[in-house]
């Protein structure tokens, strides 16, 4: 499958052309596009720093999410509750519930209620 170009690619192609032909202004269009291309740059790099810190973030939630959870099973719900934090919804705690089963902190296990449905319910690994 063949790359995507991207806009840097692109500003990169034009500078290889500009450099290579007897174009007026020739110094001011290499100005203009090495702007350019540090702008995209900079914006990934930025960007980065930006997903770096959300993850971070994620990651505080999940200790939050790890705090509340004891030897006894729990739902989603008792555990969005406990927390105690509007910002927090049961999404983002499933989800932290997920990567702490994956990483062997937690258990789950489906239960009955007593209205006959499946719930899911979480406690601390052994």
């Amino acid at each position: 499958m063949e790359k995507k170009m991207t806009k840097k690619d692109y500003f990169e192609m034009i500078k290889g052309i500009v450099e290579e032909s007897d174009v007026e202004n020739k110094n001011e269009l290499n100005y203009f596009l090495d702007a350019q291309i540090e702008s995209i740059n900079n914006k990934a790099e930025k960007a980065k720093e930006r997903a770096a810190a959300k993850k971070a973030e994620g990651d505080e939630l999940r200790e939050t999410v790890k705090s509340v959870l004891t030897n006894d099973f729990q739902t989603a719900e008792e555990i969005t509750a406990q927390i105690n934090d509007e910002e927090v919804s049961k999404a983002k705690v499933i989800a932290r519930l997920t990567q702490l089963v994956k990483l062997g902190e937690a258990v789950k296990e489906s239960t009955k209620t007593e209205d006959n449905k499946s719930k899911m319910t979480y406690k601390l690994a052994k």
